[in-house]
């Protein structure tokens, strides 16, 4: 999660907590007192609106999977601060008249705080739900991190493989060569073999002849 987010929402907790507990005392004040908490819960109102468009922006910057959870949770505080806003119009339109504003005080101090149980419960509940959705996140980006080690782990040896077999093929290479030359030369002394068997048969051949002419030359004399 975005810390920039994790940072506004923590001020808008605070802030709503605050505004919730002075929409419940100013219920029961009266005259200039009134007045100035009346004042201090629409400037905390005003500063919630600044703080929930700021979190609007910032998860609409994060990626879809992160942004579609915030989003979520955002709709709740956005609610949260709806019924802040109506607390206040509520405590501002109350009847001058003091027994029907002890009676709206006190069913209102009900409503705030059923009201403020209900949405702080939801609120909590919708954090427990994106902190398990960002651990899910987390573990899936760790799996992912392993497998992305894996992948590469695997082409660093499929590369020592692959030049393995480059080197093999290069020595095999390096063979056929030493294996042509030696046909060449086996060729070339088998050529000069059988030549010098034919010069060698031929001078025996001759000596034959000069042998038998000889031992005629001698018989006939």
């Amino acid at each position: 999660m975005s810390q920039v987010f994790e940072g506004y929402e923590r001020q808008y907790c605070e802030l709503s907590a605050n505004l919730s507990r002075k929409c419940t005392s100013t219920s029961v004040l009266d005259g200039e007192l009134r007045k100035q908490k009346l004042s201090e819960i629409k400037a905390g109102l005003e500063e919630a609106d600044t703080l929930i468009r700021k979190m609007d922006l910032e998860a609409r910057c994060l990626p879809p999977n992160v942004k579609t959870m915030l989003l979520a949770k955002l709709r709740e505080y956005k609610t949260d601060l709806n019924n802040l806003k109506n607390e206040m119009k509520r405590i501002t339109s109350l009847n001058t008249n003091q027994f029907a504003r002890d009676e709206l005080l006190e069913s209102g101090k009900a409503d705030a705080v059923m009201v403020s149980a209900n949405q702080r419960g939801r609120l909590l509940m919708s954090t427990e739900r994106l902190n398990q959705s960002t651990d899910r996140i987390k573990e899936s980006r760790r799996t992912m991190l392993e497998t992305e080690d894996l992948g590469v782990s695997i082409l660093q040896d499929l590369h020592q493989q692959r030049q393995a077999l480059l080197h093999a093929n290069n020595t095999l290479h390096g063979v056929d060569d030493n294996i042509g030359i030696s046909r060449k030369i086996l060729t070339a002394m088998s050529r000069r073999m059988n030549r010098n068997k034919c010069i060698i048969g031929s001078i025996i051949t001759v000596l034959i002849f000069a042998i038998l002419l000889i031992l005629y030359l001698k018989l006939t004399h």
